[in-house]
């Protein structure tokens, strides 16, 4: 069986911006909070992170903090994919050396490319590196399925070891979950199927919730995993009204908006994403004070 990179709930975490740049400090203390709070890994510079609006080196500022916060105390995965395989090899590399736990690898967007295509490209990143690799499927920003089949052929590379399942459909995660079996372990890409994907052999969540209520879904994925179904799906249920109301606009304007209520400064994220709207933020904020 392949590495596991880590089971529970990973915080795919936001980044915290002011006009000139990440701001360190509230970042350093968001994820001091989140390791406090039971978190079992943690992905920066991903889509929540903003990624796509980073400078490279706000995404090299933004590793060194993790990693030097966690000092081993949970995994730091970091978001590299791009569109551009020369640019992920390039700060696949870059995650590496800064001593990142593995890294997360989304699909080519925009250019996309053919089923092969996609193999060539993780296959390219994964020569380049020797951390864990997890990939990273949400078609409904990329424009790009990994299919059960390419899955099947890219767990047969050495450190490719995950995928982070967003596709939102449980029958295609049955399906790698039956292709590939323990050479491609697979974490949910969306809090509302977080324990439907468990109950699929699937190991966590990788999650934009738990950066608000950590501890409430690092215990629901625990829950499962120790066996006690019932509990873990009352929470998964009792979670559903918030989780709409983080993804009642693109991700991340709600999360930050909600961290923002909760003491932390976040900020709004940079353009071309907005502030959220004054309607959806009042039953954002109702729904947060709902979940206890």
């Amino acid at each position: 069986m392949k590495k596991i990179p880590f089971k529970g709930v990973c915080s795919a975490v936001p980044t915290p911006f002011t006009e000139s740049g990440v701001n360190i400090k509230e970042f350093k203390k968001f994820l001091e909070f989140q390791i406090s709070n039971n978190v079992d890994s943690i992905v920066v510079c991903g889509t929540t992170g903003e990624s796509s609006t980073m400078t490279k080196e706000e995404k090299i500022q933004v590793i060194k903090c993790a990693v030097e916060v966690s000092n081993g105390k949970i995994p730091i995965i970091v978001g590299t994919g791009s569109n551009d395989t020369i640019k992920s090899i390039e700060m696949s590399k870059i995650a590496e050396d800064l001593g990142a736990d593995g890294v997360l690898l989304v699909t080519p967007y925009y250019n996309k490319t053919t089923q092969t295509g996609l193999i060539a490209h993780y296959k390219a990143i994964a020569n380049s590196i020797s951390v864990p690799i997890i990939l990273y499927n949400v078609p409904s920003r990329t424009g790009l399925n990994i299919n059960p089949e390419t899955c099947w052929e890219l767990s047969k590379i050495k450190n490719i070891v995950a995928i982070k399942e967003a596709s939102g459909n449980l029958s295609q995660v049955a399906q790698i979950a039956n292709l590939c079996g323990d050479n491609l372990h697979i974490y949910s890409g969306n809090d509302d199927q977080a324990i439907p994907i468990c109950s699929l052999g699937g190991l966590g969540v990788i999650s934009v919730l738990s950066n608000i209520q950590p501890l409430f879904v690092h215990n629901m994925i625990w829950d499962y995993l120790n066996g006690d179904i019932e509990n873990a799906k009352k929470k998964q249920l009792e979670a559903i009204p918030l989780i709409n109301c983080l993804f009642s606009e693109v991700n991340p304007i709600p999360i930050k908006c909600a961290l923002n209520n909760i003491d932390f400064n976040f900020g709004i994220p940079r353009l071309p994403l907005l502030e959220m709207s004054e309607e959806k933020k009042k039953i954002l904020f109702k729904e947060q004070n709902a979940l206890v």
